[in-house]
Protein backbone atom coordinates (compact mmCIF):
# COMPACT_ATOMS: atom_id res chain seq x y z
CA UNK A 1 0.00 0.00 0.00
CA UNK A 2 2.79 2.44 0.80
CA UNK A 3 4.43 1.49 -2.74
CA UNK A 4 1.14 2.11 -4.07
CA UNK A 5 0.86 5.50 -2.31
CA UNK A 6 4.56 6.73 -3.71
CA UNK A 7 3.73 5.42 -7.00
CA UNK A 8 0.97 7.62 -7.38
CA UNK A 9 3.28 10.62 -6.90
CA UNK A 10 4.96 9.56 -10.12
CA UNK A 11 6.91 6.64 -11.50
CA UNK A 12 9.26 4.72 -9.39
CA UNK A 13 11.50 4.11 -13.01
CA UNK A 14 15.11 4.89 -11.60
CA UNK A 15 14.11 6.25 -8.16
CA UNK A 16 15.86 4.49 -5.21
CA UNK A 17 14.05 3.21 -1.82
CA UNK A 18 15.43 2.60 0.69
CA UNK A 19 14.24 0.05 3.88
CA UNK A 20 15.24 1.30 7.53
CA UNK A 21 14.31 -1.96 9.22
CA UNK A 22 14.48 -4.02 12.67
CA UNK A 23 16.78 -6.83 12.00
CA UNK A 24 14.65 -9.16 13.21
CA UNK A 25 12.06 -11.17 11.28
CA UNK A 26 9.71 -8.70 12.22
CA UNK A 27 11.42 -6.04 10.40
CA UNK A 28 12.20 -8.59 7.54
CA UNK A 29 8.86 -9.35 6.53
CA UNK A 30 8.21 -6.28 3.70
CA UNK A 31 11.97 -7.45 1.94
CA UNK A 32 10.98 -10.09 -0.27
CA UNK A 33 7.49 -7.80 -1.50
CA UNK A 34 9.65 -4.78 -1.86
CA UNK A 35 12.51 -6.84 -4.15
CA UNK A 36 9.91 -7.79 -6.53
CA UNK A 37 8.10 -4.66 -6.48
CA UNK A 38 11.88 -3.22 -7.67
CA UNK A 39 11.83 -5.25 -10.32
CA UNK A 40 8.13 -4.75 -11.28
CA UNK A 41 8.75 -0.84 -10.80
CA UNK A 42 12.32 0.02 -11.81
CA UNK A 43 13.35 1.49 -8.67
CA UNK A 44 16.99 0.71 -6.62
CA UNK A 45 16.46 -1.21 -3.49
CA UNK A 46 18.54 -0.61 -0.38
CA UNK A 47 18.23 -2.52 2.49
CA UNK A 48 19.89 -0.73 5.80
CA UNK A 49 19.35 -2.81 9.30
CA UNK A 50 19.23 -1.90 12.23
CA UNK A 51 20.23 -3.66 15.68
CA UNK A 52 18.16 -3.86 18.10
CA UNK A 53 16.99 -2.43 20.16
CA UNK A 54 17.70 0.50 17.29
CA UNK A 55 18.96 3.31 19.72
CA UNK A 56 22.74 3.34 18.12
CA UNK A 57 21.49 4.12 14.05
CA UNK A 58 24.36 7.15 13.08
CA UNK A 59 25.98 4.72 10.83
CA UNK A 60 22.86 4.16 9.01
CA UNK A 61 21.51 7.49 8.18
CA UNK A 62 25.42 8.09 7.05
CA UNK A 63 24.51 5.95 4.36
CA UNK A 64 21.34 7.36 3.94
CA UNK A 65 22.65 10.99 3.48
CA UNK A 66 25.16 9.62 0.67
CA UNK A 67 22.72 7.82 -1.01
CA UNK A 68 19.85 9.92 -0.80
CA UNK A 69 16.73 7.81 -2.17
CA UNK A 70 14.05 9.14 -2.81
CA UNK A 71 12.09 7.18 -0.14
CA UNK A 72 12.98 5.74 3.05
CA UNK A 73 10.41 2.98 4.35
CA UNK A 74 10.83 2.80 8.25
CA UNK A 75 9.91 -0.70 9.51
CA UNK A 76 10.88 0.07 13.41
CA UNK A 77 10.07 -0.98 17.06
CA UNK A 78 9.56 1.19 19.74
CA UNK A 79 12.73 3.30 20.57
CA UNK A 80 13.94 2.57 16.91
CA UNK A 81 11.24 4.83 15.68
CA UNK A 82 11.74 7.95 17.60
CA UNK A 83 15.55 7.62 16.90
CA UNK A 84 15.65 7.07 13.21
CA UNK A 85 13.02 10.19 13.03
CA UNK A 86 16.14 11.71 14.92
CA UNK A 87 18.70 10.98 13.07
CA UNK A 88 16.44 11.99 9.31
CA UNK A 89 16.72 14.92 10.92
CA UNK A 90 20.32 15.51 11.76
CA UNK A 91 21.17 14.24 8.54
CA UNK A 92 18.43 16.84 6.95
CA UNK A 93 16.21 14.09 5.25
CA UNK A 94 12.77 15.22 4.35
CA UNK A 95 10.23 13.79 6.75
CA UNK A 96 7.74 14.20 3.67
CA UNK A 97 9.47 11.64 2.41
CA UNK A 98 9.56 9.10 4.82
CA UNK A 99 6.92 6.19 5.14
CA UNK A 100 6.61 4.28 8.66
CA UNK A 101 4.75 0.93 8.96
CA UNK A 102 1.53 0.82 11.38
CA UNK A 103 3.97 -0.14 14.43
CA UNK A 104 6.25 2.79 13.42
CA UNK A 105 3.55 5.39 12.79
CA UNK A 106 2.02 6.07 16.70
CA UNK A 107 2.36 9.14 18.93
CA UNK A 108 5.58 7.91 20.79
CA UNK A 109 7.23 7.86 17.37
CA UNK A 110 7.09 10.93 16.50
CA UNK A 111 6.42 13.07 19.69
CA UNK A 112 10.10 12.55 20.92
CA UNK A 113 10.85 14.77 17.92
CA UNK A 114 8.29 17.16 18.59
CA UNK A 115 7.26 19.81 16.09
CA UNK A 116 11.00 18.52 13.88
CA UNK A 117 8.83 15.37 12.89
CA UNK A 118 6.12 17.55 10.93
CA UNK A 119 5.15 16.17 7.60
CA UNK A 120 6.13 12.29 8.53
CA UNK A 121 4.21 9.70 7.41
CA UNK A 122 2.91 5.87 8.28
CA UNK A 123 -0.04 3.60 7.22
CA UNK A 124 -2.64 2.78 9.00
CA UNK A 125 -5.08 0.15 8.93
CA UNK A 126 -8.40 2.14 9.53
CA UNK A 127 -7.18 3.80 13.01
CA UNK A 128 -5.52 6.81 13.17
CA UNK A 129 -5.61 9.29 16.18
CA UNK A 130 -9.81 9.51 16.01
CA UNK A 131 -10.93 10.81 18.95
CA UNK A 132 -14.98 11.18 19.70
CA UNK A 133 -16.32 7.84 18.46
CA UNK A 134 -19.04 6.63 20.32
CA UNK A 135 -17.16 3.43 21.55
CA UNK A 136 -15.04 6.27 23.14
CA UNK A 137 -17.88 8.28 24.99
CA UNK A 138 -19.09 4.87 26.44
CA UNK A 139 -15.34 4.66 27.97
CA UNK A 140 -15.41 8.02 29.43
CA UNK A 141 -19.34 7.58 30.65
CA UNK A 142 -18.51 3.55 31.97
CA UNK A 143 -14.78 4.08 33.23
CA UNK A 144 -13.47 7.40 33.52
CA UNK A 145 -16.29 9.43 34.66
CA UNK A 146 -15.99 6.71 38.07
CA UNK A 147 -12.82 6.53 38.01
CA UNK A 148 -12.27 3.33 36.82
CA UNK A 149 -10.02 3.86 33.86
CA UNK A 150 -6.46 2.96 33.47
CA UNK A 151 -5.21 5.25 30.73
CA UNK A 152 -2.70 7.87 32.81
CA UNK A 153 -4.75 10.93 31.41
CA UNK A 154 -7.84 10.89 29.38
CA UNK A 155 -6.34 12.45 26.60
CA UNK A 156 -4.79 9.26 25.71
CA UNK A 157 -8.46 7.94 24.37
CA UNK A 158 -8.38 8.34 20.96
CA UNK A 159 -4.41 8.11 20.22
CA UNK A 160 -2.98 5.47 17.43
CA UNK A 161 -2.18 3.03 19.81
CA UNK A 162 -5.32 3.44 22.63
CA UNK A 163 -7.39 2.61 19.30
CA UNK A 164 -5.58 -0.21 18.38
CA UNK A 165 -5.97 -1.67 21.49
CA UNK A 166 -9.06 -1.19 21.56
CA UNK A 167 -10.06 -2.40 18.65
CA UNK A 168 -7.98 -5.55 19.13
CA UNK A 169 -10.28 -6.43 22.66
CA UNK A 170 -13.29 -5.50 20.50
CA UNK A 171 -12.15 -8.05 17.66
CA UNK A 172 -11.33 -10.93 20.74
CA UNK A 173 -14.56 -10.37 22.24
CA UNK A 174 -16.27 -10.42 19.35
CA UNK A 175 -14.12 -14.07 18.16
CA UNK A 176 -15.48 -15.35 21.66
CA UNK A 177 -19.05 -14.32 21.48
CA UNK A 178 -18.99 -15.99 17.34
CA UNK A 179 -17.51 -19.23 19.59
CA UNK A 180 -20.14 -19.08 21.95
CA UNK A 181 -22.26 -19.08 18.94
CA UNK A 182 -21.60 -22.84 17.80
CA UNK A 183 -20.63 -24.07 21.15
CA UNK A 184 -22.78 -22.66 23.22
CA UNK A 185 -22.91 -19.76 26.30
CA UNK A 186 -20.32 -20.86 28.11
CA UNK A 187 -16.40 -21.31 29.09
CA UNK A 188 -15.17 -21.44 25.27
CA UNK A 189 -11.64 -23.46 24.95
CA UNK A 190 -9.00 -21.84 23.15
CA UNK A 191 -9.25 -23.92 20.04
CA UNK A 192 -13.22 -22.57 20.12
CA UNK A 193 -11.86 -19.35 20.16
CA UNK A 194 -9.42 -19.83 17.33
CA UNK A 195 -12.88 -21.04 15.62
CA UNK A 196 -14.48 -18.06 16.36
CA UNK A 197 -11.64 -16.10 14.95
CA UNK A 198 -11.53 -17.38 11.82
CA UNK A 199 -15.32 -17.04 11.40
CA UNK A 200 -15.93 -13.40 12.06
CA UNK A 201 -18.26 -11.37 9.72
CA UNK A 202 -18.54 -7.53 10.69
CA UNK A 203 -20.09 -5.64 8.56
CA UNK A 204 -19.86 -2.05 8.53
CA UNK A 205 -23.65 -2.09 9.82
CA UNK A 206 -22.26 -4.09 13.08
CA UNK A 207 -18.87 -1.90 13.16
CA UNK A 208 -21.03 1.12 13.58
CA UNK A 209 -23.28 -0.69 16.63
CA UNK A 210 -20.27 -1.50 18.41
CA UNK A 211 -19.32 1.88 18.30
CA UNK A 212 -16.22 2.18 15.62
CA UNK A 213 -18.12 3.86 13.10
CA UNK A 214 -15.42 4.59 10.08
CA UNK A 215 -12.45 3.69 12.04
CA UNK A 216 -12.50 -0.22 11.46
CA UNK A 217 -12.93 -1.89 7.73
CA UNK A 218 -15.84 -4.54 7.13
CA UNK A 219 -14.01 -8.05 8.39
CA UNK A 220 -14.66 -11.17 7.37
CA UNK A 221 -12.25 -14.17 8.17
CA UNK A 222 -11.79 -18.03 7.45
CA UNK A 223 -9.56 -20.84 7.73
CA UNK A 224 -7.57 -19.14 4.73
CA UNK A 225 -7.93 -15.91 5.08
CA UNK A 226 -6.49 -14.51 8.97
CA UNK A 227 -6.30 -11.21 7.47
CA UNK A 228 -10.19 -10.59 6.66
CA UNK A 229 -9.07 -7.25 5.57
CA UNK A 230 -6.85 -5.58 3.60
CA UNK A 231 -6.87 -2.22 3.49
CA UNK A 232 -5.06 0.93 4.89
CA UNK A 233 -4.71 4.70 4.78
CA UNK A 234 -1.38 6.96 5.16
CA UNK A 235 -1.69 9.68 7.64
CA UNK A 236 0.86 12.36 8.13
CA UNK A 237 1.95 14.20 11.76
CA UNK A 238 1.13 17.82 11.56
CA UNK A 239 3.55 18.17 14.26
CA UNK A 240 0.94 18.42 17.03
CA UNK A 241 -1.50 15.18 15.64
CA UNK A 242 -2.35 12.85 13.41
CA UNK A 243 -4.45 13.09 10.30
CA UNK A 244 -5.62 11.10 7.04
CA UNK A 245 -3.43 11.96 3.76
CA UNK A 246 -5.12 9.83 1.14
CA UNK A 247 -7.74 7.54 0.64
CA UNK A 248 -8.43 4.05 1.29
CA UNK A 249 -5.71 1.39 -0.37
CA UNK A 250 -5.88 -2.44 -0.85
CA UNK A 251 -3.43 -4.52 -0.89
CA UNK A 252 -2.24 -6.17 -4.27
CA UNK A 253 -3.00 -10.00 -2.99
CA UNK A 254 -2.76 -11.48 -6.36
CA UNK A 255 1.10 -9.93 -6.37
CA UNK A 256 1.23 -11.02 -2.56
CA UNK A 257 -0.08 -14.30 -1.99
CA UNK A 258 2.37 -16.38 -3.93
CA UNK A 259 4.97 -14.73 -2.15
CA UNK A 260 3.56 -16.10 1.51
CA UNK A 261 2.23 -19.18 -0.04
CA UNK A 262 6.15 -19.92 -1.02
CA UNK A 263 7.17 -18.41 2.25
CA UNK A 264 4.77 -20.57 4.39
CA UNK A 265 5.72 -23.80 2.45
CA UNK A 266 9.20 -23.36 2.99
CA UNK A 267 8.61 -22.89 6.73
CA UNK A 268 6.60 -25.50 6.60
CA UNK A 269 9.15 -27.58 5.62
CA UNK A 270 12.18 -26.41 7.24
CA UNK A 271 10.27 -26.74 11.03
CA UNK A 272 8.46 -30.17 9.96
CA UNK A 273 4.64 -28.80 10.14
CA UNK A 274 1.74 -30.37 8.48
CA UNK A 275 0.11 -27.52 7.10
CA UNK A 276 -3.93 -26.72 7.47
CA UNK A 277 -6.27 -28.29 4.98
CA UNK A 278 -8.68 -25.54 4.91
CA UNK A 279 -10.42 -27.27 2.37
CA UNK A 280 -11.19 -30.13 4.57
CA UNK A 281 -12.75 -28.17 6.80
CA UNK A 282 -16.35 -27.12 7.78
Amino acid sequence: MIVQHVAKKGSLKGKKIALVYHDSPYGKEPIRALEEHAKKHGFEFLKLPVTHPGVEQKSTWLQVRQQRPDYVFLWGWGVMNSTSIKEAIAVSYPRLQMFGVWWSSAEPDVLPAEMAAKGYNGITLGHSSEKGLPVHKDVLKHLYDKGKGTAKSKDEIGSVLYNRGMISAMLSVEAIKQAQSKYGKRVVTGEEVRWGAENLNLDAAKIKALGFADTVQPVKTSCSDHEGVARGRIHTWDGKEWSYTSEWYEADRKFLRPLIEASAKAYAAEKKITPRDCSKEK
